[in-house]
């Protein structure tokens, strides 16, 4: 069992090996490039970046300028992205240490520079001819409580941005019904006023007119009562009419 364990340790540990040395080979490929040269061109890298750093933030805008008016973006863009780090690096001290990469499309010139406030990989890469900077980069070293707080800052403002659009959003949906009583105004402006009519007076049923000469019965009695009052007989008493009294003369009877 223990030779069984060596066994697999010695597998494990030639593996590692064969692994290192692989990378090491392609990184011995990668920059395979003279000495010489490869110090020529840090040297230059480091004269480029001295060269922008001694240039006040006033001139570098119009040096930015310049370079795009002359279609020289790869520089305009890397001296914008300097612009907006040189405050967190503060003036320029020293180049420690470079590296040069040969690759396929040209050279990558690494950097480690110092500054006054922090260190700044500074990253400039030609084409095969190393006639033309197709890009420049600068990339500062930033504490953990430096990058807690950026993500910190940024975490609340995508927070805050995205809190003023929703509350904009409900305020507009709210004034949906305000634009709808505007349009309607502006489409009707004067509405017609409604006609006013005077409230009739509720008809008044005709009263009913009893039919009193039809009654012989009552016709008998008034004819009898009249004859007995005035001695008069009742033959030569004719009644031609019958009126109903107004009832407020009974009452005052």
């Amino acid at each position: 069992m223990k030779q069984f364990k060596k066994q697999v340790l010695l597998v494990l540990f030639m593996a590692a090996c064969l692994f290192a040395l692989t990378a090491c080979a392609a990184e011995a490929e990668k920059t395979n490039i003279d000495a010489a040269e490869a110090q020529m061109l840090e040297e230059s890298a480091k004269t480029v970046l001295e060269g922008f750093a001694a240039v006040p933030d006033a001139n570098l805008n119009a040096i930015i300028e310049q370079y795009r008016e002359n279609d020289m973006e790869a520089l305009a863009s890397g001296l914008e992205g300097y612009l907006s780090v040189r405050n967190d690096l503060g003036a320029y001290v020293s180049t420690e240490s470079g590296i040069t990469v040969k690759g396929d499309e040209g050279y990558t010139i690494t950097l480690n520079t110092v500054f006054e406030q922090r260190t700044c990989q500074f990253i400039l890469t030609l084409d095969k001819r190393m006639e033309n900077i197709t890009s420049l980069s600068f990339i500062p070293s930033y504490s953990l409580g430096e990058n807690m707080t950026k993500a910190a800052l940024n975490t609340l403002m995508g927070m805050g941005t995205v809190f003023v659009v929703l509350i904009f959003i409900s305020w507009l949906i709210g004034c949906f019904k305000y634009i709808g009583k505007y349009e309607d105004k502006r489409k009707h402006p004067h509405p017609p006023a409604p006609l006013k009519t005077k409230p009739s007076a509720p008809a008044m049923a005709p009263a009913a007119k009893e039919n009193l000469v039809d009654d012989l019965e009552l016709v008998a009695v008034i004819t009898a009562a009249i004859a007995a009052s005035s001695d008069t007989p009742a033959d030569g008493l004719v009644v031609r009419s019958i009126r109903r009294a107004p009832g407020n003369k009974w009452k005052r009877a």
